[in-house]
């Protein structure tokens, strides 16, 4: 199983790109947040990397950033969403904002990436929404034990865990704790962020 590749890039398109470790080169499907982070053509970069086995092929997928693979490899444990699929999404709309999107149960933003119909964002809010929303209530790093510490800067961690920029997570953590009770919820907290988030 390949976990990342470091090498040159050769070649690049909208959904792909070739990249030589080592004289070998493979070709790597990527989406368009990944396509605007690679550098120039003959220049060196490590590309995280989902390796998608079926019976009759193999396919390489590559991410930029630790947070676009989670998510992808999120998105196609979703019935009717596939690789394919899931890097069209990944696409049509920044990591964070997708996960934003799905914690709000908002299926209108989902239905407008291209691909994506009502009945699919149903799908991806109720097959998705407790785990992403679980993996934001523990921040990096953390083995599964109760969380402990303060809990706006738990939130904060969660948050940037999911994509998103310091800043923009402490404006949001500090704005949802002035307008809510929250009785030391993290997962609360969280949540009422992404709210303010999406303002």
């Amino acid at each position: 199983m390949i976990a990342y590749l470091k090498g040159t890039v050769t070649g690049k398109q909208e959904n792909k790109m070739h990249l030589e470790v080592n004289g070998i080169g493979y070709e790597v499907e990527i989406s368009t947040q990944t396509l605007q982070q690679l550098p120039d053509t003959g220049e060196e970069i490590r590309l995280l990397i989902h390796h998608h086995f079926t019976d009759n092929d193999q396919r390489l997928f590559g991410f930029y950033s630790k947070e676009e693979k989670e998510l992808f490899e999120l998105l196609i444990t979703v019935k009717g969403v596939g690789p394919k699929l899931g890097l069209t999404i990944l696409s049509g709309m920044q990591a964070p904002q997708i996960t934003s999107a799905i914690v709000e149960s908002d299926k209108a933003a989902l239905s407008q990436i291209s691909g994506i119909g009502k009945k699919t964002a149903e799908r991806m809010i109720l097959e998705l929404k407790d785990k992403i929303t679980e993996v934001a209530s523990v921040p990096a790093g953390d083995t599964g034990q109760v969380v402990s510490g303060d809990l706006k800067q738990e939130a904060i961690s969660a948050l940037e865990s999911l994509g998103f920029r310091k800043n923009q997570a402490e404006k949001a953590v500090l704005a949802a704790a002035r307008d809510h009770e929250l009785d030391g919820d993290v997962q609360q907290l969280v949540k009422k962020a992404l709210t303010q988030l999406k303002r």
